[in-house]
């Protein structure tokens, strides 16, 4: 007689084989047309979008009085084409294209202002069913108007950017980056190519967004990030103190036979956290960058944002603390780069944009808030708001304290103000730190300025970057003074 059993059991496990492919057929469409479905309905490239966006009225783009930076008009044939009437917003807002896409604010939220998505997930999942499921959003921005036309005129013909942050609720003010371009002439059909060949090759390359994705050596405003390092991580106090350090301020730090040398206007001795960011010295900072190691600096970095991705509303390019092979702690090749990358040279580099973040996060007592820029979207749906949210704790705020004061005595002290000339506002103490970016070669370093007012309740941090601006004391320390007076003379009051 012919052995049933084992036809009986292969036939069970071809069922069984083609019940858990089934299973996971469905789990995947599932997953990709409920779970994933928002992501991609939202995608910038998503031909629907694209479509979308040809035909339907985007919604507006409003700053935070409701000042309109982005509108829809219609041409001849009656089809609509993107209008922007304030140009220092441009590197923010972008620009929506029929013939060179959208950039900007325009492409992060294509969806949202072209109506395909909604912030209430069961009516999201119904629009299908809809027989006009179109409900354009208008953005409502943190951004003030007047801040950024005052952060673009004081940059002036330099290349460089300006980032202000509100610490408590990462609501960000101010994102200028100079220079500008000319978003209405690409969306206007009639000059499109023009205007987008104005600006892809215009001097400065004004399509770059020197605020995100501007990559600079930072110089001593990295020493902030070296102090919340060496303070979080527990290598030094505030009250730290280094035996060398005299004597290396007069003849150099020697480390592994390479000699750093102090910058000029610096005392010949002994300083505590406070009092070595007031002179901002090289020598101390490589000395505490050396103590906290390699492994912690790149850490608390990272807990900054640096490598990472924040989520915020635009693309930001990536800081990075190191450009090591990685096979010492943290990355770094030697003693030699960690300690010259503590004191903001070496092969490290940084955005304004996370530079702000640094600021705002010795602002808010050591908590860093998420950075947004929108702040809520408007439809015949309602209204969705973008409620304030922390990203995590970097440092306490005993420790966010101390730098504190260590930069209120970069701006206040008898020697720190010979460095921050202008950093001041009337009636109110400000924190900051300024900047000097050697780049070698004949040319004048990166100017930069990090701080924050008042230094007792922070309410605004700022980073300014101007390109080749020459010492911090320069450019970016006045203009940043400048620019935290008008935050409060006009949005503030």
């Amino acid at each position: 007689m012919m052995n049933r059993r084992p036809v009986s059991r292969s036939i069970a496990h071809v069922g069984l084989t083609l019940t858990v492919a089934f299973g996971v057929l469905a789990a995947g469409a599932g997953y990709w047309q409920v779970f994933r479905s928002p992501d991609l309905t939202s995608a910038a490239d998503n031909p629907a979008v694209i479509a979308a966006a040809r035909n339907v009225v985007r919604g507006k783009i409003l700053d935070r009085d409701g000042k309109v930076l982005a509108t829809t008009r219609r041409d001849d044939n009656g089809d609509p084409y993107r209008v922007y009437p304030e140009r220092s917003v441009s590197p923010v807002v972008g620009y929506s294209s029929r013939r060179f896409g959208t950039a900007g604010l325009e492409r992060s939220y294509a969806a949202e202002l072209v109506g395909l998505t909604d912030p209430d997930p069961i009516r999201n999942l119904l629009k299908k069913f809809e027989t006009d499921p179109s409900d354009p959003k208008t953005l409502t921005l943190s951004l003030s108007l007047p801040l950024q036309k005052a952060a673009v005129r004081g940059l002036g013909s330099d290349r460089g950017a300006v980032v202000m942050i509100d610490p408590r609720t990462g609501e960000v003010l101010a994102l200028a980056s100079t220079p500008t371009f000319d978003a209405s002439a690409i969306a206007n059909p009639a000059t499109e190519e023009q205007g987008f060949a104005a600006a892809r090759d215009g001097a400065g390359k004004p399509l770059l967004n020197r605020a995100t994705q501007g990559r600079y050596v930072p110089g001593s405003v990295f020493k902030i990030v070296t102090a919340i390092a060496a303070l979080g991580s527990g290598a030094i106090s505030p009250t730290t103190t280094f035996p060398n350090q005299s004597r290396a301020e007069r003849d150099g730090l020697v480390v592994n036979g390479f000699r750093i040398r102090e910058h000029k206007g610096v005392p010949v001795r002994t300083f505590d956290l406070a009092h070595a960011t007031e002179v901002s010295s090289n020598v101390f900072f490589a000395l505490v960058g050396l103590k906290t190691g390699g492994a912690n600096l790149t850490e608390y970095a990272a807990k900054l944002g640096f490598g990472g991705d924040i989520g915020f509303d635009l693309p930001v390019a990536p800081s990075q603390v190191t450009n090591g092979n990685g096979d010492q702690p943290g990355g770094f090749v030697d003693d030699v780069e960690l300690a010259n990358a503590s004191y903001g040279q070496g092969e490290t580099f940084v955005t304004p944009f996370q530079m702000a973040l640094v600021a705002a996060t010795v602002a808010n007592g050591g908590e860093l808030m998420r950075p947004h820029l929108v702040t809520a979207l408007t439809g015949r749906s309602g209204t969705r708001t973008v409620a304030p949210a922390s990203l995590r704790r970097v440092i306490t705020q005993e420790e966010a304290a101390a730098i504190n004061v260590a930069m209120v005595r970069a701006v206040e002290g008898p020697l720190g103000r010979q460095f921050t000339p202008g950093a001041d506002v009337p009636g109110m103490t400000v924190a900051g730190k300024s900047g000097t970016a050697e780049l070698g070669g004949s040319g004048e370093p990166h100017s930069w300025f990090i701080g924050f007012a008042p230094a007792n309740d922070p309410q605004i941090a700022i980073a300014v970057l101007v390109e080749r601006g020459g010492r911090g004391a320069e450019r970016a320390v006045p203009l940043g003074g400048s620019l935290l007076k008008t935050y409060f003379d006009t949005v503030a009051k």
